[in-house]
């Protein structure tokens, strides 16, 4: 697979098969995912992956816990058509792929709170960094988990980022043994292989045009 078929492949997988992830592939990814960008060569990123019967005890915690207020502000930015229409697209097709109606709302916490799962996934990532980064050190973070995701495609795995786990740092990090006042609990990342049948997995998603993004001067 080349980096276009990683990059053109990747989506937020949202059902995964119960097939378990071996320590040797994670390590092979994670080890590549060293080389990412990152300015200055602060590498500001930490990770914890976790499975098995620690990953189903996790999961018990979150599911009998309450959501916390985040410490960041992980949702869209603010009600610009031009955003908001993105969103709402993107929620139709998900959704619809789901046979969930829009008014259905009951349907719709119940999809949102699978995310308390990471649906299922047989591995989960969580990300975290020192409070003391900044704006900077945080687009370092992404740089690395787009690597991240592309070199889990290489191995025919999957991935979906996260940022819903930023509703139970103070579970997450005490089950992480991190230091609150030290680490900010950025996201996680479910991590196993797609269930190619599912149709969460397979709905048509839209891009914005490349002219409408990016524009070319002096060519």
């Amino acid at each position: 697979m080349n980096v276009t078929e990683a990059v053109k492949s990747r989506r937020s997988v949202r059902e995964f098969l119960d097939k378990p992830v071996d320590l040797e592939t994670i390590r092979r990814v994670m080890d590549t995912a060293r080389w990412a960008a990152s300015g200055c060569n602060y590498q500001p990123w930490e990770a914890t992956i976790v499975t098995g019967e620690p990953l189903k005890e996790l999961r018990a915690k979150l599911s009998s816990s309450p959501m916390q207020q985040a410490e960041y502000d992980w949702t869209a930015p603010g009600q610009e058509e031009a955003y908001k229409s993105r969103l709402d697209a993107v929620s139709r097709e998900m959704f619809g792929a789901m046979n969930i109606a829009r008014d259905d709302t009951e349907g719709r916490t119940k999809a949102m709170m699978r995310n308390v799962t990471s649906f299922d996934a047989p591995a989960v990532m969580f990300i975290y960094f020192p409070r003391l980064m900044k704006e900077a050190q945080w687009s370092d973070t992404g740089m690395w988990l787009q690597t991240v995701a592309l070199l889990l495609r290489e191995e025919g795995l999957d991935s979906c980022y996260q940022e819903f786990m930023a509703l139970y740092a103070n579970v997450i990090r005490d089950f992480l043994g991190l230091d609150h006042d030290r680490y900010m609990l950025f996201c996680g990342m479910a991590i196993g292989y797609r269930d190619p049948d599912a149709p969460v997995n397979n709905f048509e998603r839209e891009r914005v045009p490349l002219d409408e993004q990016v524009k070319f001067l002096g060519f």
